[in-house]
């Protein structure tokens, strides 16, 4: 994205402030070229001791390049210095042309105040006010008590204002408003290149386009190409989306933006939001590229869900105001009642769908999931399905040495309330249950083999194993089961890997492969030696 060319503000700014608008600091030249009358119908002298006339009827005053018309005028000789009243004209190089009720012209200073209906022209450029104080020689005009400027495009009006009119160039200082045919901006302080119409926003300023507002305190926007930076935190806010960065460079044309440190690309439709030092993003179509601490937030009614990844990615979904989220490599979410690891993973935000690919693994309490891909589908607020695809492999925790095992093709669970309270197996089913009296001391180890089996589950324990079909198992005492050897074919205790709070995400892990052709125990036994 092409940028716009920094201007060098700080002697500009400090001349607003020290601007002579009262004409105090007005330092006399070297110039002292008297006035002369060229044209008068009446002329009398008012004041013979001062040298004081009156000049009454089509006045014409020259002043080296300075004429000035007028329905009549005081001419002060002594102070070399006229005051024009009615219909005032002061026009400079046959180019600038100042119009008002009253002016005053000092032929010293070479300054001109005018008041009352004042208008500066300058080719396609003019200034009103009610009361200006113009420098000949500077090419400045200075007022304080409002005016608008005017070009072929734009609108400015301000209470405080420089116009430079050889740089085309003007200041603008409390309550200025720009108005263009597509936008409005307000600010408190702005500077306004009428030539390149190059905008530089000094302080907090705000920018309305009908539908969009942009708030800045600091950075430049081109008003012909719709082109912007922006710095110190400026945000965007449209219909569905708060937009934040530290830099922010748009293009108004193509509806693209590059956000630079903190960014946050707020989602307030569908209570999402995606935060990044790095940002790409499309205002037209919704895509979105985030990289550099990326961070996928999916706030819910009563708990938010954090997910890191290298990248994120956001397209729009064929269903309108939808959007479909990708994470790439080394992705990792954390929830209170969920936590999960991958290396790919897609969020569409029209069923709150998740997919995860890639050596994914989910967390719920004590139970572990694996399997090849995984999805995940929130019903409710309270109610969420999970399948999972080829190799799947549920692991509970019954204590530091003891799995609770089910294995299988296809696999489904139910999670309602932040607990998982269903599994069902589908193909292929192998599980090792450790079963147990009610004051939880184990009384056997139930290994089994069924194509379908269901899990029952309360507050994360295995409550009850049903087999659609009649399984091909066996019943072992405790003492006689080797809990580690015995363990099924793929075993991976992955509590290592695990996502622990919402800051955790950010940790680097690595998932190990799971080999299920591993029929010896032998790399359980690693596992658990880790």
């Amino acid at each position: 994205m092409a940028k716009i060319g920094r201007i060098y503000r700080l002697p500009c700014i400090l001349l607003l402030w020290m601007a002579p608008l009262c004409g105090a600091a007005q330092q006399p030249t070297a110039d002292r070229t008297k006035i002369d009358i060229e044209q008068a119908d009446r002329f009398q002298n008012v004041k013979a001791a001062t040298n004081v006339y009156a000049l009454i009827g089509n006045v014409i005053f020259r002043h080296n390049n300075v004429r000035m018309f007028c329905d009549s005028a005081y001419q002060y000789a002594d102070q070399n210095m006229v005051e024009g009243f009615g219909n005032v004209h002061v026009i400079k190089d046959d180019t600038l042309h100042l119009y008002s009720d009253f002016a005053n012209y000092d032929g010293n200073t070479h300054w001109a105040k005018a008041k009352y209906n004042v208008k500066l022209v300058n080719k396609s450029t003019t200034l009103t006010t009610d009361s200006l104080n113009y420098d000949m020689d500077g090419g400045v005009g200075y007022y304080d008590n409002y005016g608008t400027i005017i070009d072929s495009t734009t609108t400015l009006v301000s209470k405080i204002g420089q116009y430079f009119v050889q740089e085309d160039k003007a200041y603008f200082k409390t309550e200025v408003k720009m108005d263009t045919k597509d936008y409005t901006m307000e600010s408190d302080t702005m500077i306004y290149e009428l030539k390149t119409g190059i905008t530089t926003i000094i302080g907090p300023t705000n920018i309305y386009n009908g539908k969009n507002k942009l708030f800045a305190v600091d950075g430049l926007y081109n008003t012909r190409e719709g082109k912007a930076e922006l710095f110190k935190r400026p945000v965007v806010t449209t219909e569905d989306r708060e937009i934040i960065a530290n830099s922010l460079f748009y293009d108004e044309k193509t509806g693209d933006f590059l956000l630079l440190d903190r960014v946050e690309i707020n989602d307030t439709k569908n209570k999402a939001l995606i935060k990044g030092n790095h940002a790409i993003y499309n205002e037209q179509d919704g895509r979105s590229l985030v990289s550099d601490s990326a961070q996928f937030l999916y706030y819910a009614e009563k708990d938010t869900l954090y997910l890191h990844a290298d990248t994120l990615r956001t397209t729009a979904d064929t269903i309108p105001d939808q959007k479909i989220i990708s994470a790439y490599y080394g992705v990792r979410f954390f929830r209170t009642d969920l936590q999960g690891v991958c290396d790919s993973l897609t969020y569409w935000t029209r069923d709150s769908t998740m997919l995860l690919d890639y050596k994914p693994a989910l967390w719920s309490e004590s139970n572990q999931m694996t399997s090849k891909s995984m999805e995940l589908k929130t019903l409710s607020e309270e109610s969420q399905i999970f399948k999972m695809y080829d190799d799947a492999f549920i692991i509970v925790q019954h204590d530091s040495i003891k799995f609770n095992q089910i294995k299988g093709r296809t696999t489904t669970g139910y999670i309602h309330s932040q607990n998982l309270y269903k599994i069902e197996v589908d193909g292929n089913g192998q599980s090792i249950y450790y079963v147990t009296e009610d004051d939880g001391d184990i009384i056997g180890v139930n290994e089994a083999e069924c194509s379908h089996i269901n899990i029952y589950l309360s507050n994360s324990k295995i409550r009850r194993i049903t087999y659609v079909k009649t399984p091909d198992g066996k019943m072992s005492p405790p003492l006689e089961f080797d809990d580690v050897a015995s363990r099924l074919p793929g075993f991976h205790w992955l509590q290592p890997t695990r996502p622990i709070s919402r800051d955790d995400i950010f940790r680097k892990t690595e998932i190990p492969e799971q080999k299920a052709e591993d029929e010896t125990g032998e790399e359980a036994d690693e596992d658990e030696k880790e």
